[in-house]
């Protein structure tokens, strides 16, 4: 046995193993917090369940449900990719995580990778659930699968990028406020429970522009009338995908 047969060898892990160990540890703490657990499963959950059982808005010809899943799949990405993480990211900036993360052997792009793979992890998890209940309900989904990964791909983009550009912009507290506040407007106004259609024209053209009336929209064309890849959609969610990440990326603090 020749010397230093058993000498240490320290270094970095392999990059991919590193992004995949921190990309499971993202996911874990995701999911056990409860405030996150609230809105990426409870409250989708709730109002897909309840408003579905419930005549309460006038979602138009058909069964309630067909109307109603593609908008709470939408509300689970924007809870997941924007509120959740948004949140998360904000808190960890402020205690100085994402310093520490960045002086690590992972680099910096490798954390934001493992970030975003988590958020995906995490809708994979959230969609397998609420296609289930909205199957129980008596859901009847048409349309092309690759249209819908397509969408929801742009709109966990889209997202993705305005939860890190307001994380990293404004202090944790604002952060929590801001995005709650947003999660609740979107929510309203968004067309995932009351459609487009029942706000004033003048106010539909702007609603419209925004990513969660794109992507409920997108789904809801695709799912309830079978309609191939909107367009239209899909390219206001490429535009708000682009700009999000490339402001977050500029603009984005460590500390």
């Amino acid at each position: 046995m020749s010397a230093g047969t058993y000498t240490p060898r320290p270094g970095a892990a392999p990059l991919p193993r590193m992004i995949a160990a921190q990309t499971a540890l993202e996911t874990r703490m995701l999911l056990r917090n409860g405030e996150q657990l609230l809105l990426t499963v409870i409250i989708p959950t709730l109002l897909l369940v309840l408003f579905s059982a419930v005549d309460i808005v006038d979602t138009g010809s058909g069964a309630s449900v067909d109307f109603l899943a593609p908008g709470i799949l939408a509300l689970a990405v924007m809870s997941t990719a924007f509120t959740g993480q948004a949140i998360a990211t904000g808190f960890e900036r402020r205690y100085g995580v994402l310093k520490r993360l960045g002086a690590s052997p992972l680099p910096r792009w490798a954390l934001m990778t493992a970030k975003t793979l988590s958020v995906l992890v995490t809708e994979v998890l959230q969609i397998v659930l609420l296609t289930a209940i909205a199957f129980a309900l008596g859901w009847s989904p048409q349309g092309n699968l690759l249209s819908v990964l397509l969408l929801l791909v742009l709109g966990t983009a889209a997202f993705s990028g305005l939860g890190l550009l307001m994380a990293g912009t404004l202090k944790a507290e604002a952060t929590l406020a801001a995005a709650n506040l947003v999660f609740l407007l979107l929510l309203v106004g968004g067309g995932v429970i009351v459609p487009l259609d029942k706000f004033p024209d003048a106010v539909q053209s702007v609603l419209g522009l925004l990513p969660i009336s794109a992507l409920s929209e997108g789904l809801r064309d695709v799912l309830q009338h079978g309609a191939s890849l909107p367009w239209a959609q899909a390219g206001i969610l490429a535009v708000w995908a682009v700009l999000g990440l490339g402001a977050a990326a500029k603009f984005f603090r460590w500390e």
